[in-house]
Parts: C-alpha cells; structure tokens; sequence
C-alpha cells in the first residue's frame, strides 16, 4: 500500500473511535488509507509523493455546513451590505451610494437590515428611500431574509398598491389607510422580487466560485444548500468543468416537488460533490419580522401569533408524496406552533413510511432552526428520528429580540443541547447569508451561548450548561451531523481509512484552548478530496 500525500507530526482529531487523536495520517486517491505515527505513515509515501510536516499543528474533519443559501450568499456579496446599519437613515445613505453609480432605473438590491437594532424599532418605509434613491427600483433584504424593504418605484413596477390583496403565506405592511408602507412580509416579497431580472446560470457559477473560495478560507469542505433551480443549474456547471471544489447537497424547493417526482430524482442521487438531499418547505416566518408562527402571542403584540406560510394540510399532503417518492423533507420552523405542526406531519408520514417497511434511518426528515419548541414537543425529535438542523449562531444574534417577545419562553430557545439529549441527531449550520458562513465562530457560539465580547455572561445566554455543548459535540455538528443527514456517514464526518480525505489545519488546538478564543482561530489550510483547496502555511 502506498500513499499520494502523508501529513505528520501533527494533532490530528480523527473522530474516529479507535484512534481518536494520532500524529499522522495517509492519503491515495482522495481518501485516508492509514492512521498512526510519524514514521508508519511516511514509511507509506510513494516515491514523488508529498509529505507534509505539520509541526504540531492540530487538523479536524472538514467542516460541512449544514444550512446554507450559496448562492443567494454569493450574490449578496455583490449587494448593498445593510449588516451592522445603526439606523433607517444610515442604511439609506448606503443604498444612495450605491445608486450614484448606478444608471437610473436599474435595480438596487441590498441586504441585512435589522430594524430590532434601530432606535425605536419601527420598520423602515418606501417614502425613506424614496427621499434619496427615487430613480431606481429598491429592493432590500432584511437580516432574517423573511421581509423585503422596497421604495415606490419598486412598488409601481410589481403594481402593488392599496388594493392589492395579501398573497397566501404573506403580508404587505400598510398605514393607516391601507397604503402600502414599502416593507413585504413572507410570500408577499415575491410580488416584488419575481419582476428582478434574473441572472444566468453562468452568472451564477462565477459568483459561486467566489463564495467557495471564501468557504474555503473558513474552513468548509462541504454545505448543504436551500436555494433554487437556478442555483443547481450554476452548480451543475461547476462540476462539468471540473470547478466544483466544494461538496454540496442540493435541497428541492417544495414548489418543484412535482418535476423532482416526475424526473424520478431520490435522495442521495449524484455523487460525493453533487447530490439530491431532500424537499424544502416553510412552515412559518421569522422571529426578525414577527412572523414565526407561535402559539402564544408576542410580548406586547396580543394579536399576533406570527404567519403560518404552509397549511399543515397542505404539508402533510407534500411530505407525504416526497417520501413515497424516496425523498426526505426539510421544513424550516421557527416558532413553537410551526414545530409543533411540523412534528404532527412528521409523526403522522412515519407511520406510512413503518407500514410501508421504511425505518426512519432511511428517510432523513429534518426541521430547519428549531428556535423555539414548545416543552410538550422538546422530546418529539429524538423519538421520531427527525434531525435538528440547527444554526447556533442565531442565538447570539437573537438574544436580546427573543427575549423581549418570547420572555420565559426562552428557556425553550436555541436550546441544541435540549435535543442533542433527547437523540436527536444535530446538523449544525449558519444560515448564511443571514448570518457569516465561517463555522469556528458558530462553534463557539454553540460552545459558550456568548458573544464575542462576552455578553450575557460566563454562563452564556439561558439554559446555561444545559444549553452549551462541548467542543467535540459542536465539531460533530459540524462532520457526524451533517453526513449522517446527507447519507454520507460511510465516508464523511471523521478521518479514519476508507473515508474521503476532507481535512482543515487550524493554528491553535480549539479542543483545549479558551473556547471564546475558538473564533480567531486561525484556518491555515482546507483540503477536500486530498487535495488543498486553501493553504496558507
């Protein structure tokens, strides 16, 4: 047996049972074929191979995201960035730069506006932009990506006006006298972003490869992605020509569940860089906007229990027919309602898959954010095989909002350890764009429940240490988690023979440093497949 590459005099973090930490390791063909010491591993090497010294550097397992929305990340990387805008006003002077060079009438899109961290914490409106951009059409994201801000002229353009019925799963925000205000809640932001002209899928791809790039630098080798058909076209392109160097796992918009169906596409079709993962469905909003569905109303809002976006009927219906189909669902629910009935539809299609002899190990329901449970249904996840796709660094992001409208609730909030505890199996992600898509400083959000100046406290934000994980359960979230939801727990997830050699070098040891150092740790190199995609070392 020979080897390509060997890496050595390293603190390697396998994850593997037998050999949980080894000083080498060895590498043919894109896969680990042995594990163990200095001397055993370079004694494999071929000759004109590569031996890597790593002078005591630690190495984990690729990081896989677990959430993700690539492309719409990599757009936005060539948006208005709203992130961090301290008010309305600010955030409308950087929409003006934008368009001053800009030639009237094209489209300015933007992204990442926060209203909860404005003064006053009102919702921006149409005639705030239209004082300072009224020769483009605007359309803004907010942080949460479940509202839009858009000025008149937009509005004008998608011929949204007083009389403009709200859309099923949606809501235009309006005055007093029913006028729209310029902010779109849920479904109803499509009136508006379905008349944006659409890139090409070879737009699309360049803008991918940028993103991947930076993926890299953080340390991913892998994600698994929610956004459309035109994402899979772009990502289909990449690996045609041999350019997709980032491993991804498509998930099916549910609106396009009757093509998947009528194309006979299963879960897990494709290959290690390409493949089918499951359906996509929203059962609720957001927290950001108020529109996660809950069964008690917000603090302070006695009429609003948030927006159911999907009738549970009509979920069961679809969820249904994807599992018979051989596809899996992953349905995004925020509030205790929304998990509530996701679960209810859950529990319901497991005894139709049980009578049809299908174990829940081979169909890999998920639920996307579990933010909030309701203490009846914390147990339901692990009991029903359903995997918690869960972003912790939305806790820290959330904290002060969720307490000021969830209140006691929280202890039921972002609780990972909750579910990891009841057997559910975690997949952790970011969720980026709507959070950053590097995954250390998720992991040590997951770690500490803190934020990187330290806030709330030693404890961390609620729960405490029932709702920290160590260093190890967050990686697993970040390897295990992730394979296990993709079918690709054979081959992914930890260093060990046989196993794909996706592997990240890090400058200082996240395992035994102090776990708020976690995020300024350095990626010095990510290699995927055996071979480097970022090295810096």
């Amino acid at each position: 047996m020979h080897a390509d590459t060997v890496l050595y005099n390293g603190l390697i973090h396998t994850q593997a049972g037998d050999h949980p930490r080894v000083s080498a390791l060895a590498i043919r063909d894109g896969r680990v074929v042995a594990l163990g010491e200095d001397a055993a591993m370079r004694d494999l090497l071929r000759p004109g191979g590569e031996a890597v010294n790593l002078d005591g550097k630690p190495v984990i397992p690729g990081l896989v995201d677990a959430h993700v929305h690539l492309s719409w990340y990599a757009d936005f990387l060539h948006t208005v960035d709203l992130t961090g805008a301290a008010s309305a006003v600010e955030a409308v002077e950087r929409v003006a730069e934008r368009a001053a060079r800009t030639e009237p009438g094209q489209w300015i899109r933007g992204r990442g506006w926060d209203q909860t961290r404005w003064p006053g914490g009102a919702f921006p409106t149409a005639a705030q932009l239209d004082s300072r951009v009224p020769d483009h059409p605007v359309y803004l994201s907010a942080r949460s990506g479940h509202a839009a801000w858009v000025n008149s002229y937009a509005l004008r353009l998608a011929h949204v006006t007083a009389e403009t019925d709200d859309p099923p799963g949606g809501r235009i925000g309006r005055d007093e006298s029913g006028a729209p205000t310029g902010v779109l809640f849920e479904s109803a932001m499509e009136m508006v972003s379905a008349i944006i002209p659409e890139p090409t899928p070879e737009q699309v791809a360049g803008q991918v490869k940028e993103a991947i790039a930076r993926a890299h630098r953080g340390g991913l080798t892998g994600v698994h992605d929610f956004d459309g058909a035109l994402a899979f076209r772009a990502y289909q392109l990449l690996r045609s020509r041999g350019e997709l160097t980032l491993r991804i796992v498509k998930n099916i918009p549910v609106e396009l569940l009757d093509h998947a169906i009528a194309l006979g596409l299963r879960w897990g079709f494709g290959d290690d860089f390409l493949r089918i993962g499951g359906v996509k469905t929203f059962a609720d909003g957001a927290l950001g906007p108020r529109t996660a569905w809950m069964i008690e109303p917000y603090r302070g809002e006695p009429e609003n229990y948030g927006i159911c976006v999907t009738d549970p009927e009509e979920m069961m219906e679809a969820v249904s027919r994807a599992s018979a189909a051989g596809l899996p669902s992953a349905i995004h629910a925020i509030g205790d309602r929304a998990v509530h009935h996701v679960l209810n539809v859950y529990e319901a299609v497991r005894r139709e898959e049980a009578a049809r002899g299908v174990r829940p190990s081979q169909m890999r329901h998920r639920i996307e954010h579990v933010q909030l449970i309701h203490p009846d249904d914390a147990h339901r996840l692990g009991r029903l095989g359903v995997i918690a796709s869960m972003q912790p660094n939305h806790a820290i992001s959330d904290m002060d909002m969720a307490e000021a409208y969830w209140g006691e609730r929280c202890d039921y909030a972002y609780n990972w350890r909750l579910q990891l505890e009841a057997g559910a199996v975690l997949a952790l992600g970011s969720d980026a764009p709507i959070e950053a898509i590097e995954p250390l400083p998720n992991i040590q959000a997951a770690v500490t429940r803190r934020r990187p100046d330290g806030s709330p406290g030693p404890d961390g934000w609620r729960s405490g240490p029932r709702g920290r994980l160590s260093v190890d359960e967050a990686v697993r979230g970040f390897t295990l988690g992730p394979a296990y939801a993709a079918g690709m727990e054979d081959r992914l997830g930890r260093l060990a023979p046989g196993f794909l050699a996706d592997l990240v070098v890090l400058g200082q040891d996240i395992y035994a440093c102090d776990p708020m150092s976690i995020a300024q740790t350095p990626v010095l190199a990510t290699m995927v497949g055996g071979r480097w995609v970022y090295r810096a070392f």
